[in-house]
Formats: structure tokens, C-alpha cells, sequence
């Protein structure tokens, strides 16, 4: 579950991160008032307005300005509310902004310049720990800097038995430059964004830039969060963070009646029993020369109610060209998988207006194919993995 900038600053605080300061709001009228706050808590000037969506580069699109003063805090608010931000990680037609974060303003002049790090924690799937992965080149896209210039990108692997050690924070601190008073609010800077990684059951924390100020403090200035789904349940509070209307609608639906799904880019749909077996049609479907256009994993039971809501989920996507079906009958039996596909189709009617592929394999194959074939249905019907591609080849040539 993805969070907003200001909801990963919550959580970064609770742990003692030192984070950029704000409020949000909804309107630009509210943001006025929040930047009144703001002022009178923090002692700021000069206020930054942020686009709050789930997407990064949100100041290349527009969505993050300097505001200084109170009319323009009105101004560059109402510009940046309800407009459809397009950043390079969002879809072509952009997000909706629907609240502004309106934050301090912490680049202000002092003793000494200030400096933009880089600073994530995330799991390496390769070694099965957590790591920092951190860069002096902050406030830049790390795609960037690692294609460009590689050696400027440190890790430091985490021991799960051991956790964080002060040895580590203070290499992460020294590998950044930092010295004297810098260096040591590095460290404890480290230490609580590793805490709240682990104690939020996050499966990515990256905070881009944090900014070394000019009196020497060390601030997240963003924050992009990431939760495990599957740890929500530990977690009531931080589920409330969920923002349905960043979400993609149809997969939305499809968590609300149980169903495993994630949109694609394709154009043919799937339907599949098992996330292995999906991944190996989505595979087969690329390998007959085209692209799925889900994941569809509807689990261990594929009954006509069950198949029917799938169906009308896949259909949502204007993009589906054809769909394939591949169950495999080891807990649900074929045939009745079978039967509840024939019987969905008939509920739909005409709702159904692209070519159907099915392949069964399991217990009572046979028996389910003789049922498609049999049923009168438009529903073509395959034993073998090539010929179920096969045919969606054919269907779409």
C-alpha cells in the first residue's frame, strides 16, 4: 500500500526522524490558513505547496512550488488542486491532485551550504535482507544516477538477527562527506528511518532528498512509503492511510470481492488458479506474440458466481481483445470449473463480445471439455499450453 508524503512523515516522526514540517489541505482557501499555522509552529517565511499523489518527479510537472507569501499560497494552491498532474511515473493522462501538503521552507541561508542525500531502505531480494541504499547525489532520479554513475550509489546490508549497527549508521554518515555535527545527526538520522522501516512492516522507505541544512541539521524533506499489504493487519492505523481514489478502480473492485488482480498494459485478458500458473500464462500469451492485459488470480474456487464476477472485471478494460482461461483442477474439479464458465457465460448474454479460450487441466478434463464443447457456447476450448496460445493467436490474427 502506497502512501502520501505526508503520511510517511507521520510515521517518520512517531520513530524520531527529523522531517520537513507541514499540514495539508484540500482546498486553497484551507491552505492559507494552514500556512498561518505553519508560520506561528515553525517560524517559516516562505512555504512550499506539494501535490500529494502517489507518484514521484511531482516537481517536474508542476506540483511542488515556492510560495512567499499568503497570496500566493491561495494562488499556487488553487492552481496545483484539482489539476491532473503528469509526472513521468504517471500514466499519460496524469493524476488527480486532491490535497496539497503545504510544508516549510528549510533551505534557508546559515552558516554553511546545504547538501541533498539520498537515503532508502528496502529489501534485496537477492541476499533476502534488508539494506540502505544511499547516494550523495539526492534530489536527483536514482534510475539517473545509477545508469550514469554507479559508483556514487552505496549499500549497507542489514544482519536480521543483529538489526542496524552504530558501526553501520556512522560508515552510511562518512560515505556522505559528513563531519562534526552533521555527522552525528547522519547517524541518529539512520538509526530512526531503519526503526520505522522495520516497525511500520514497510517494504520501502525512500527519502529523496534528505537535506543536510545550513545550521548542520538532517531533515526528510520527502518521503515516499510503502507498506506490506499483508502486515496490515498488525497495523489498524496505518490501513486507514489508504487512499482509494489513487488506486486503479478496477482493482479496487476486484480486492473488494476477493479476487487477486493487477491491471496490465495487454489485450488479452486472463483467468487464472494459482499466481504460478498466472505467471506462466502471462508468459504463454507473450510468447504467441501479444500481452496480457491482467493478472487474474481467482484462487482455489472457480464457481459460476465466482467466474462471472471475473469475467465482468476483466471486461471493464476497453483493451481486452480475448481472454484465456487456465485452471488447474487439483482442489476444484474441471468439469464443474467447466460448468460454472458455461453458466456465467449465459448470465452475461452479450456482455461477452471477445473470443473465449479455455484450457482445463486436472481432475475431469476430459469431462470438462466434452461440457464447453457441448454447450453451445462460443467458447473454444484446449488441453495443451500451445494449443490454448494457439488459438488465442488465432482469435486475435
Amino acid at each position: 500500500m502506497n502512501l502520501h508524503e505526508y503520511q510517511g512523515k507521520l510515521i517518520l516522526a512517531k520513530y524520531g526522524v527529523n522531517v520537513q514540517r507541514g499540514y495539508v489541505a484540500s482546498n486553497a482557501e484551507e491552505a492559507v490558513l494552514k500556512a498561518k499555522q505553519l508560520t506561528q509552529d515553525t517560524g517559516t517565511g516562505w512555504h512550499v505547496i506539494k501535490a500529494q499523489i502517489h507518484a514521484g518527479g511531482r516537481g517536474k510537472g508542476g506540483g511542488v512550488k515556492l510560495a512567499k507569501n499568503l497570496d500566493q499560497v491561495k494562488e499556487i494552491a488553487g492552481q496545483i488542486i484539482g489539476m491532473d498532474l503528469i509526472t513521468p511515473q504517471t500514466p499519460p493522462t496524469g493524476k488527480r491532485v486532491h490535497q496539497v501538503l503545504v510544508a516549510e521552507d528549510v533551505y534557508y541561508p546559515g552558516e554553511s551550504e546545504t547538501s541533498e542525500f539520498y537515503v532508502s531502505v528496502l529489501l534485496n531480494r537477492a541476499t533476502g535482507r534488508n539494506m540502505v541504499m544511499y547516494s550523495t547525489e539526492g534530489g536527483m532520479d536514482i534510475e539517473e544516477v545509477a545508469e550514469k554513475t554507479p559508483h556514487l550509489i552505496f549499500t549497507e546490508e542489514i544482519d536480521p538477527a543483529l538489526g542496524l549497527q552504530g558501526f553501520q549508521a556512522r560508515k552510511i554518515a562518512f560515505n556522505l562527506g559528513l563531519s562534526g555535527e552533521a555527522f552525528k545527526q547522519m547517524v541518529k538520522f539512520i538509526d530512526a528511518l531503519y526503526k520505522a522501516y522495520i516497525g511500520s512492516d514497510a517494504s520501502m522507505f525512500e527519502i529523496n532528498p534528505v537535506l543536510k541544512t545550513s545550521d548542520n541539521k538532517i531533515v526528510a524533506v520527502d518521503a515516499k512509503v510503502d507498506l506490506d499489504d499483508n502486515a496490515l493487519y498488525r497495523h489498524a492505523d496505518l490501513a486507514e492511510f489508504r487512499d482509494i481514489r489513487e488506486e486503479n478502480p478496477i482493482e479496487v473492485e476486484a480486492k473488494e470481492v476477493g479476487l487477486n488482480y493487477v491491471d496490465l498494459d495487454g489485450t488479452v485478458g486472463c483467468m487464472v488458479n494459482g499466481a504460478g500458473l498466472a505467471m506462466a500464462t502471462m508468459d504463454l500469451i507473450k510468447y504467441a506474440g501479444f500481452e496480457p492485459a491482467n493478472f487474474l488470480d481467482v484462487g482455489g474456487t472457480a464457481d459460476a458466481k465466482r467466474v462471472e464476477t471475473a469475467f465482468r472485471i476483466i471486461l471493464k478494460d476497453p483493451n481486452v481483445k480475448a481472454i484465456l482461461i487456465n485452471i488447474f483442477g487439483g482442489i476444484v474439479r474441471c468439469d464443474r470449473v467447466a460448468q460454472g464458465i458455461v453458466d456465467a457465460y449465459k448470465n452475461m448474454g452479450d456482455s461477452i463480445n471477445v473470443p473465449i479460450i479455455v484450457r482445463l487441466q486436472g481432475t475431469n478434463a476430459e469431462v470438462a471439455k466434452q461440457l464447453i464443447d457441448e454447450s453451445g457456447m462460443p467458447i473454444l476450448s484446449a488441453v495443451q499450453f500451445q494449443e490454448a496460445a494457439d488459438q488465442v493467436k488465432a482469435a486475435l490474427s
